[in-house]
């Protein structure tokens, strides 16, 4: 009977159900998010009235709907429902909260990893363009969503985009001039989180350099004593080769005499 090799304690570990839904799910997802984007943009910068008000609304909540449907089937699919559960409050705001919408916006983060590959092995471009996306999109999106809720608050100050991009870069940035801010409940809920993101979005660089930082020693490290080892493997092939050759010369004056 043939027996099929032993299986390798250093096999690659099979993929849960979470793993491959998330594999599946990523790039839909992001593009949804995208299409919401723009769409969102439309609803917020033109106002669009009418007819036209009821087609982005209805197209907006259409792609609300994968959102849920991706929640509810993660957390079917978690091992461990209730730790799942609690790591992932963000996402059930996003759910649960139809005003949230445009925490929806949050999942082209998913994209990050696309400019990372293609920036190739570089430090600086896979920094560089994590930074830049990353900004860019927090900076965009929190501006549109503070837009949204204070430009029909009484006393509120944000009354245009450019006004909210303002606020947004020196909110993100933690200057806070204080000259703009929210008044409204669910600005001040999207002012938070846009701090929390400029936060995490800094420790994510600073982490990603300290890893590399480390990596490079580890690597440079490592090649030092391999140089090492194979020098003194060359040293001991130079060794015993003398010695044969001294040996040898003994027999000969041995066989002579």
């Amino acid at each position: 009977m043939t027996v099929g090799p032993a299986p390798s304690s250093h096999a690659k570990a099979p993929e849960s159900r979470l793993q491959r839904w998330e594999t599946l799910s990523e790039w839909p997802l992001a593009a949804c998010a995208a299409v919401f984007l723009a769409l969102f943009s439309v609803k917020v910068l033109a106002q669009p009235q009418g007819l036209n008000r009821n087609i982005i609304h209805g197209m907006l909540f259409v792609l609300y709907l994968p959102f849920l449907i991706d929640y509810l089937a993660r957390l079917a699919l978690a091992e461990q429902r209730m730790r799942w559960f609690f790591r992932h409050l963000v996402g059930l705001l996003v759910v649960v909260v139809p005003l949230m919408g445009p925490l929806l916006l949050l999942r082209l983060v998913a994209l990050v990893g696309a400019l990372q590959r293609a920036a190739g092995d570089a430090i600086r471009g896979r920094v560089v363009a994590y930074t830049a996306f990353s900004a860019v999109l927090l900076v965009y999106a929190a501006s549109l969503a503070v837009l949204q809720v204070e430009r029909p608050a009484p006393g509120a100050n944000i009354k245009n985009f450019g006004d909210a991009v303002w606020w947004a870069v020196t909110t993100i940035t933690t200057v806070g001039y204080g000259d703009l801010y929210p008044v409204t409940v669910l600005g001040r809920i999207v002012a938070a989180l846009l701090m929390v993101g400029g936060i995490s979005l800094v420790g994510a660089i600073t982490a990603t350099i300290a890893s590399w930082i480390v990596q490079r020693v580890s690597a440079e490290d490592s090649a030092q004593q391999a140089a090492t080892v194979a020098h003194i493997e060359s040293l001991q092939a130079e060794v015993a080769r003398l010695a044969e050759v001294i040996a040898a010369q003994n027999e000969s004056r041995g066989a002579v005499k």
